[in-house]
């Protein structure tokens, strides 16, 4: 067996063992090493303690033992594995990370979220549709804050969900709503996914984020359009808020609200983005500003208590190591894969089918459209973006735009049956009577969206780059 078919059987074991459900970086890592020590293998080494051992008639010393030990762990493999946790742990790009975290779970424990729905919710009493408008609103910004799809989902499916389902809405359009909402943080600035895919693909971070500006808003206003058309065409499906609900409440009273719940969070947010985007602070400094901005928001509600702290710096910590753990793993891995051959084999293949840029990218995101099945957003990323990143170099595509391509993808395989999480997400608190099925039907529509704006940004790639070079030019 040659070293590229090696190095597809590699890749062939690792899918298989993630489907029985193993952690995902520790695989990573034990085969990265396991088919790392088969690469770097020295012979010459194996031979001479053979023949040490075949002249021996005595079994030898314990120094004589340690020392045939110790030659045959002198892989080069050991230190790629030491090399890459290294880098993982200086890389400045990934210290946003942990920060961004901090953030969005401390806003969440704060229940500033509950806050701003109950304020959208009276701000949008005249649009028909206003419960589904009001969460998806708090959804995106919620979302937006967090970048973790599970907590989005979970948190509004607790408070918005429940809500539409009092007011009668249909049950199907009620889920659409949280599920499709809860995914936009993987898009929308400042994203994780973004940061993630920015180490990964050596991307400036800033432009990213500028390319994916445009296009994260048009994803939510088509969102809210389509919300707000069927309510409009169908009041059956979102009945409007009875005038008994909204009785005593002035414009003012209104306004009040809204500068108490949703400015501060959206100021938070377009703060750091800002200073992001404009160059007055690096990802990690706008991250600290943020964490700091959402201890004091949380503070001045009132609802900073030692075990929300707690809470939240558990959760950060915990999230955090499987990203870096995961990077550790995929690094290693990907290094072993591309010393092997496999990469090249890929490349090899992909470029003999000689096909168009355009088909290769229907390719490429059809492939990642179906890894987000089983996989996680993290896991795609740092796992199979590096095994797609020279082809997207062969075929002149830019990296930029790949990525905003990748992030909207990542919306469908959330929302996308049979394994759609968001669904299974929205099903694990929802109440008894809420079928799975529903929930799909809910999340069709939306799906359907996401692929027009896919669709979109190729036909108008402007969408991307105009921010990108207005603000940094080319």
């Amino acid at each position: 067996m040659t070293d590229p078919q090696v190095a597809i059987m590699m890749l062939g074991i690792f899918i298989f063992i993630i489907m029985l459900g193993f952690p995902i970086a520790f695989t990573l890592m034990a085969l990265g090493v396991g088919f790392g020590y088969y690469a770097y293998y020295d012979a010459a080494i194996a031979n001479r303690i053979y023949m040490r051992l075949l002249g021996d008639s005595e079994p030898g010393s314990l120094g004589d033992w340690f020392a045939w030990i110790g030659a045959l762990l002198n892989n080069r493999v050991f230190d790629l594995l030491v090399n890459q946790t290294y880098s993982v742990m200086a890389n400045d790009v990934l210290t946003a990370v942990p920060l961004f975290l901090f953030m969005g779970y401390v806003v969440e424990r704060a229940n500033i979220v509950s806050r701003l729905f109950s304020t959208l919710q009276l701000a949008s009493r005249r649009v028909p549709g206003s419960l589904a408008v009001a969460a998806l609103v708090t959804c995106a910004l919620f979302a937006t804050a967090t970048g973790i799809v599970g907590a989005v989902v979970t948190l509004m499916g607790l408070l918005a969900f429940p809500a539409m389902l009092r007011a009668r809405y249909d049950t199907s359009f009620a889920a659409g709503v949280i599920c499709a909402g809860g995914t936009l943080g993987i898009l929308i600035p400042p994203s994780i996914m973004l940061i993630v895919y920015a180490a990964t693909s050596g991307v400036s971070i800033v432009r990213l984020y500028a390319g994916a500006l445009i296009p994260g808003f048009m994803l939510a206003g088509l969102y809210l359009v389509y919300v707000v058309f069927r309510a409009w065409r169908n009041p059956k499906l979102a009945p409007p808020i009875s005038e008994e609900e909204t009785a005593g409440i002035s414009g003012g009273q209104i306004f009040m609200m809204l500068l108490t719940s949703f400015f501060p969070l959206a100021l938070l947010i377009l703060s750091v983005l800002g200073a992001i985007l404009f160059g007055l602070a690096t990802p990690s400094e706008a991250a600290a500003i943020g964490a700091l901005g959402g201890l004091i928001l949380a503070a001045a509600y009132r609802a900073l208590t030692w075990q929300r702290l707690q809470e939240s710096v558990y959760l950060t910590v915990r999230t955090s190591a499987m990203v870096c753990w995961l990077f550790v793993g995929s690094w290693t891995f990907a290094s072993v894969f591309s010393y092997l051959g496999g990469e090249h084999l890929i490349k090899e293949f992909v470029t003999g089918m000689d096909i168009t840029p355009l088909q290769f990218l229907i390719i490429a995101q059809l492939i990642i459209f179906l890894l987000g099945w089983p996989l996680e957003w993290s896991e795609i990323i740092i796992i199979f973006v590096p095994i797609f990143l020279p082809l997207v170099a062969h075929f002149g595509i830019d990296p930029l735009f790949f990525g905003i391509l990748i992030a909207l993808n990542l919306q469908t395989s959330f929302l996308s049956p049979p394994m759609a999480m968001s669904a299974y997400y929205l099903k694990g608190i929802a109440p008894p009577h809420v079928q799975l099925v529903q929930i799909f039907k809910g999340c069709m529509p939306y799906l359907g969206l996401v692929i027009f704006s896919m669709v979109i940004l190729y036909v108008f790639p402007a969408t991307v780059y105009w921010l990108p070079s207005l603000v940094y030019g080319r």
